[in-house]
Formats: C-alpha cells, structure tokens, sequence
C-alpha cells in the first residue's frame, strides 16, 4: 500500500465567531465525551456493564473504554478498534470514552510481568493492548452468544454474530446486542482460554481504511484541552522556574508582588516562584515583575557546543558486544574512522504544558483536568504534592495538543497542586511557550565515534561504536545493527552529566544514532565504490525481513545512485522495533547552503497493521518532523541558560519547505504489531546525507544541518 500525497496541517479551528471558545463546567461536573454523559440518545435506555472495558446499551450502542492518551497519533480509535473487531460490534454503534485512570485495571505492563501503567509512548500503546483487547472482545462475544443461546434454549454452538447480532441460521433468528443488553448476564463471561479469536482473513475493522474517532470534534474546534476547561471561580497559576536547571530561587520582592493588583497567593518551590492570581493579565504581569536569586548549580558551567567538541571516548564502558572487536580490527584490510554528533532538541509539541486542578474545601481530595501522556503518573504526583491518597485524586484525561515524550513527565501537575493548596479554589496553571523552551526537557546531545575493519571485498568485518552524552539510557537507543550481518560489534557508552533535564524525544534514540551509523556505512559503501543500496542488500542476507523493506524502498523511489539535474537520492535504513527504509531526493543551494528534500520515500513492516490510513498518516508526519529536526532544530545552552526562546529562534520545518510528496509503502505481514508513531523518523536524517554525499561527495558529520555547517563544509571541499 502507498500514497503519494501533499497534505495542508492547520491549527484546530478555535477562533470561532465568539473569537474563542472555552469549556465552562458548572458545578465542577466532568466532560461530554470523556464520561457517559450524553452517550445514550435514549434516556431510558438499558446500559449493561459486560466488564471493565464495555458496556452495552438497549439502545444498540456500545461503549467502550479508551486507556491511551491521544495526541494526535489514533489510539483512541485504534485500541478500542481491536477489541470491537473481536466482539464482532457494529462500528457506527461504537461510542468510545476514556477509561477512568486506574492503571492496575486499565494499565498493560510493556515487560512481561512488568508494573502496570498507562503510559502512552514509545510507540508501545498497539503491541502493548493488542492482545489483551482481542482476547477481551473475544469473551464478550462468547458472553453474547452464552446469554443468546441461553434465551433462545439452543445449543450455543449453532450461534454465529455479525457486526451487532447474534445469528440463529437454522431458526432464521437474529438478536441484536442491545436486545442482549436487556436481560444478559455477564458477571461471569467465559474464561479467556475457552474462547476463540477470529482468524485474520475474517476481521471486518483491523486493517480497513475507517475514520479516526476524534477527528471530527478537532476538526470543527469541539475537541476538548485542558486549556479549555473554564471552572466558576478559577484561578490562573504562572510560575517562574529556573532558567538554569537545578538552580533554586529566593524571591527578594516578595512583598511588592504579593501586593500587585489581582495576585492571590505567591508560593516558594524547588526549582521556582510561583503565583496565583484572578486573571491571567495580572499573572503575567506580576510574574515579570519577579526579582529572583537563583542559587549555583551543576548547569552553570555547561556550554553545550564547547562541551560537545570536548566529548571523549576516555572512560567509555562497554554496553553490547558480539565477537571479538579487536582482533577483527587487527586483521582488517581497510580500518575507517569517523565521528559524528546531534545537538540537543526540542519538542516543540503545538500545545504548552497546561492543567486545571479543584480541591475539597478541606484539601483531602482533588479532581484534575489534563493532558498527559502518564495519567497515572499525574495522578501519584498529584496525590504525593497534596500528601493524600491517590483514590481521593480524581483525573479527567483529555486530548492532548502534541506529545512526543515531553508529556510523559508530570511535574506540571504536580506544580499545579502545589499552587492550589495556597488558594481557596480552582486553579488552571499555564506554561507559556518561553517557559517551555527555557525549562525544557531536551533530546540529549550526543557524540558518537566509530571504527570499522573491512575485509578485501569491502565487506565490514568489525564495528565499534561508542557514544558520548548526557541522558543515559536515552542515548543508547538505536545503536543496535543486528540487522546487518556484521560477526564482530561492540558498542560503548559513556555518560556525561551536566545538570541538564533531559526527556525522551520521538523515537528517542535512534534518530540520532540511525544518522550517525547509516552516514558512516555510507561512507563505508562509496569507499568501496558501491552503492549504497546493493551495500546494504548484501549485509542482510541474514535477515529476509529487513531485506524485504530494502528492496520495497528502492523499488517504490526507483532508486538511482547517480545525481541528476541538481538532485539526488539518499538511502537509509532503520529498526525502531518495525523496520522501515527512507529515500530522499535532495537539492542544495550552493550559495546559501539550504537543502531542500523534494520528494521522500519509505517502506515500513511494522507487522498487523491496525488502521492503515492513520499508519500512514503517522509515517508522514514522522518523516516531516525528522527534516525538521535533520535541517532546523537545536537547543544551545550557554552558561546554563537555554539561548532559545520560541520559535522566532528555534526553527522548524514550515509547509512551504515541506517535501512535494511523501510516498510510503506498508508491507503485508503477519508479525505481531509493532510500533508505528515514530517509526518512520529515524531514516530521515541518513537518507539526507546520504543524497547530500551522492551530489556533493561530502559528508554531514553535525546535525542539524544548517546552511552554515553546509557552507562551512562546502567550502572545506574547496
């Protein structure tokens, strides 16, 4: 399957003819479309509770329960797909809400035998519920069944269903859920091991092209945020944290701005001065008025460009090793070296962090309207701040306006309550877009060092690989090459500490390693004089399925090595759990040093494809984000300090540079769902340089790359 399209993004359409549209709560009641209000058209109709996933309704509908948080990226609509496929229920009758935040009921453990949680990253949320939701709906349709064969006084084996009926051929007898609904018993379902899941080849809803669930309220500016959220009496909450990370403050006007018109209360934390105040004008205002010493901390010292340069393999251990490296490098006919680095980045998510948050007039318990990638976490760190149990927090998870790991962190909740334990009343707490860049929670530097032995025909006989940065287990992620038939790897970490808050960043890892290693093994083909392409085939006959999505990549982009017109094509290969494969067409402005990616393509096996449209909607908006952060975006930070503040500074890709198509393929396969949301990104920054190396016969050995390392590097090649 493939699309070759270009595709307008615009904002949520929220400047309606009121010039903006808040969601007023009275009586603190929770949301239409986020609890049952609403959902039954019928008022008196019968709603059943199967299990802790469904409920049923005499009406025909069938609700059911959303664990994932949804930013953008399908889960709402792909989780409860699978478990609707299963239980064989009509689609149009679905309605979907979100399930409350209990992760020991709704959570999945991503290990086997792993702590339970409902955390919506890495792209974890399908693989993760994949089985238990088709195991689900299985049982409640065996349930079905059971309380039909039961009414009818027939033998169950002779029921079948279709999308929202029991069946009864041999009495030509129909019976449709919601007449189910009306008399079933369900409190003790069959056991999951007695029951049968469909085979693939019958499903009706995995692996159709069907609408997302939530597009449509986003798309006529319905779709709730917690910035939305407007409750009676509300307070608004601003903080000023430290603009080097650690430092902690000491406010010396404190009583100037508790004395500022509309300040309400000013409330001392770790790591910043935060206030609470009637209106947001007057928050604002009282926050710039702030006169704050910051304490001396470890990020004081850090200049991350002269740290990066200064980075060495010197104290490095040893994380992965297969082989002996060594004695392979010994033997080596040709040895290679090269050493490549990634600044730090930004998220960038369209939405800064924001949350509501309403206490008891005693303060024993809490409701909390957010956005957050770990509801669970939010509500422990809520719970923990107020020094209460979590069963008295009570966490309305809404639609969140971007992710890409910085919303798994919950410290804005727990912000948030610190400030609403010093007020009588609701608070809403807004991060602006400069306190979110300035106390960020960045994609870590890294600077990666390889060396590679190559026998007589070229062939890498040795591979070792070391990198340097903050982030720890975030900087190891994708320096894996087992998809390539290479005896001899190691692969060495060492970590560097400068007091910098470092996050998870889409596809963590591997966007920044697959560059650095897919470059250099680049460079390894077009030393030997091969290209780049049959390079790769020939490392993968070990590997039928990765070889697969090679061969699907060059074929799609009709892959040509050689540059023409002024363009040229790059290749680069990636593992992200699926496998994907990334071609760029590039040109290069030799005057101003600007690459322009026109045309990209990808192939990607990523399993059970659950909702093929929305796949490749999230292929493409990975593959933009990847030029962006390959092209555009870093975080400098200069004495501590961040030196970006919005995006008048930091930079990201806009339409007019976006490619002219993106063509993806998604190969048919049988494995077991693997992750999509950010699979298709890590290829980007390879297959750049890759098309810069074929049209230019030099290398980008720092991302991003920028117009001025481009020149700098043209004018090198003088």
């Amino acid at each position: 399957m493939m699309r070759n399209k270009q595709r307008n993004m615009s904002r949520r359409h929220f400047l309606a003819t009121t010039g903006g549209a808040t969601i007023f709560i009275g009586g603190y009641c929770l949301l239409p479309g986020c609890t049952e209000k609403g959902i039954a058209e019928d008022k008196e109709a019968i709603k059943k509770e199967v299990n802790v996933w469904v409920k049923l309704t005499s009406s025909d509908q069938v609700i059911i329960y959303n664990p994932a948080a949804e930013m953008g990226q399908g889960s709402m609509t792909a989780v409860p797909l699978v478990l609707a496929e299963e239980m064989d229920a009509d689609w149009s009758k679905v309605k979907i809400l979100n399930s409350p935040v209990e992760a020991e009921t709704y959570g999945v453990g991503w290990s086997p035998g792993g702590t339970k949680n409902m955390t919506t990253a890495g792209s974890r949320t399908i693989r993760s519920y994949y089985q238990l939701m088709r195991e689900t709906g299985a049982q409640i349709r065996a349930g079905l069944l059971q309380n039909a064969a039961e009414k009818w006084q027939v033998n169950v084996e002779e029921l079948t269903t279709k999308p929202g009926y029991v069946i009864h051929e041999i009495s030509d007898r129909t019976m449709s859920f919601g007449e189910i609904a009306e008399f079933g018993n369900f409190e003790s379902l069959p056991t999951i091991s007695s029951v049968k899941m469909k085979d693939p080849k019958d499903f009706r809803l995995i692996g159709k092209v069907l609408p997302r669930y939530d597009v449509p309220s986003k798309t006529d500016g319905t779709a709730t945020y917690a910035m939305d959220i407007q409750l009676p009496g509300m307070m608004y909450g601003f903080i000023n944290r430290s603009a080097v990370h650690g430092a902690k403050p000491e406010l010396t006007n404190e009583s100037e701005i508790k004395n500022m018109e509309g300040v309400v209360s000013v409330v001392t934390l770790d790591h910043g001065i935060g206030l609470v105040s009637e209106s947001v004008e007057a928050g604002l205002k009282a926050k710039h008025q702030m006169k704050i010493n910051w304490a001396d901390t470890l990020a004081l010292s850090h200049n991350s460009e002269e740290d990066l340069k200064a980075y060495t393999i010197e104290g490095a251990s040893e994380s992965k090793k297969d082989g002996d490296v060594d004695s392979a490098i010994k033997t080596a006919t040709k040895v290679h070296e090269a050493t490549f680095t990634n600044k730090y980045v930004y998220h960038a998510q369209m939405e800064p962090l924001n949350a509501v948050i309403s206490l008891s007039t005693d303060k024993q318990s809490a409701e909390l309207w957010i956005g957050s990638q770990a509801p669970d976490r939010a509500k422990s760190a809520v719970a923990q701040t107020l020094g209460i149990n979590e069963s008295k927090v009570t966490v309305n998870q809404l639609f969140l306006g971007g992710g890409f790991g910085r919303r798994t962190l919950s410290g804005y909740a727990a912000e948030c309550a610190a400030l609403a334990m010093s007020v009588n009343g609701p608070v809403k707490l807004i991060w602006t877009r400069e306190d979110d860049v300035s106390y960020g929670a960045f994609r870590p530097q890294v600077k990666h060092f390889f060396k590679a032995g190559l026998d007589r025909e070229g062939r890498i006989t040795s591979w070792d690989h070391t990198a340097v940065g903050p982030g720890g287990g975030l900087s190891n992620g994708g320096a894996g090459v087992s998809h390539y038939d290479i005896p001899n790897v190691r692969f060495m970490r060492k970590d560097v500490d400068h007091g910098i808050r470092t996050k998870h960043w889409r596809a963590v890892g591997h966007g920044p390693h697959k560059y650095a290693i897919e470059t250099f093994i680049d460079q390894l083909a077009r030393s030997n004089n091969t290209d780049p392409y049959l390079y790769r085939l020939e490392m993968m006959k070990g590997n039928e399925r990765a070889r697969r999505v090679l061969e699907r990549a060059a074929e799609l982009s009709n892959w040509d090595p050689t540059p023409s017109r002024g363009k040229a094509m790059g290749i680069a290969f990636a593992d992200r759990d699926s496998f994907s494969c990334g071609v760029a067409q590039i040109s290069l402005n030799h005057d101003t040093g600007v690459i322009r990616v026109h045309k990209y393509w990808c192939a990607l096996d990523a399993g059970v494809i659950v909702q093929p449209d929305n796949a490749l909607a999230q292929v493409e908006g990975a593959v933009i984000m990847g030029i962006s952060s390959s092209l555009k975006e870093q975080i400098d930070i200069k004495d501590g300090k961040v030196v970006q503040s919005n995006f008048d500074d930091y930079p990201i890709l806009r339409m007019s540079e976006a490619p002219e198509s993106i063509e993806v393929a998604l190969i048919d396969s049988d494995e077991a769902p693997d992750g999509i949301g950010e699979a298709g990104l890590p290829a980007v920054g390879g297959a750049i340089a890759s098309a810069f190396a074929a049209l230019t016969g030099k290398y980008l050995y720092d991302m991003p790359f920028t117009p001025e390392r481009v020149l700098a590097v043209l004018k090198d090649a003088l």
